[in-house]
């Protein structure tokens, strides 16, 4: 069952408190680390999973084995992100490793990407778009409790709200034109 919850103020302190042993364990092989996803933006319901990306040079046995060191655990069958309709460009684009927390923290995503790539840009513009757009924010929880409520197959959940992240992410590409968006500081 996919479950939704009203926002928690305690999200951004638990993702700085994470942030700094993922910092501290790998040292360089972080160009920066990042509070994305739906916990990582004020006042938005979400599923209790705190996401985290990080920007990385490579995807290699470096960053893997350093990930490893610190417990998390590797999910091998996550080998890249949902490539929206239209996008022109290569598959590596869209690469990345993925990891769960490990036994004893916090439920927790690790999303790594390439400095630089199309999946990397997705996450941070996505974020700061619905932190900019309160009522897109508030329509997007919307969809995400009805989808959570009214789902036989909870597994289908990503399948089904891709397309509904999609769309926001043309509107934000739309608004980083006009904005001049740019990546801000990392978040830790």
């Amino acid at each position: 069952m996919v479950e939704i919850v009203s926002y928690q103020t305690n999200w951004s302190s638990e993702f700085s408190e994470i942030s700094s042993l993922l910092r501290s364990g790998l040292g360089t092989l972080a160009l920066r680390i990042d509070h994305i996803g739906s916990t990582s933006v004020p006042e938005l319901a979400a599923k209790d999973i705190i996401d985290i990306q990080i920007t990385a040079k490579h995807l290699d046995d470096k960053i893997i084995s350093a990930m490893t060191s610190l417990a998390y655990v590797q999910q091998k069958e996550i080998r890249q992100d949902h490539c929206p309709p239209g996008n022109p460009g290569a598959e590596s684009q869209w690469e990345k490793l993925f990891f769960i927390q490990p036994p004893h923290q916090r439920r927790t995503h690790v999303h790594i990407r390439i400095q630089g790539r199309a999946n990397q840009r997705y996450a941070l513009l996505f974020r700061d778009y619905l932190r900019q757009n309160s009522d897109t924010a508030r329509s997007y929880a919307e969809i995400k409790r009805r989808l959570a409520l009214n789902l036989a197959d909870p597994h289908s959940y990503p399948k089904v709200k891709d397309p509904v992240v999609d769309m926001i992410y043309f509107a934000a590409e739309q608004w980083a034109e006009t904005t001049h968006w740019q990546e801000g500081k990392p978040d830790a």
